[in-house]
């Protein structure tokens, strides 16, 4: 079993003005998913982008849009998305304060 604060995962800068931390891996002994926590800040964005695994997000906090082939939709505190495999995406802050979220994804073998 694993018990810690998010905090105590490294930050990583995806692009600017969004930070991600694996908060569970495979080095935890997590078999099958990785846990991520992000934090957008305020007029930025994720990558636009797309991957051959699904995707589940739930917002923590902040107000923003899930861009996609379709549109964009608002999402925002207690919002849940599920993104099919190789469904481009990407999230937008369009809030004041920072967009944060969970997702979750399968464990990605490592090369």
């Amino acid at each position: 079993m694993k018990v810690a604060n998010y905090h105590d995962s490294e930050p990583i800068k995806e692009v600017e003005g969004v930070l991600k931390r694996e908060v569970i891996t495979a080095d935890d002994g997590a078999p099958n998913f990785c846990m991520r926590f992000f934090e957008v800040d305020t007029g930025s964005s994720t990558a636009s982008h797309s991957h051959p695994y699904e995707h589940e997000i739930f917002v923590l906090n902040g107000k923003g849009v899930i861009a996609g082939e379709q549109g964009s939709t608002p999402i925002g505190k207690g919002s849940v998305v599920f993104i099919a495999p190789e469904e481009p995406h990407c999230i937008v802050n369009t809030g004041n304060e920072h967009l944060e979220f969970i997702c979750l994804i399968p464990l990605q073998k490592k090369k």
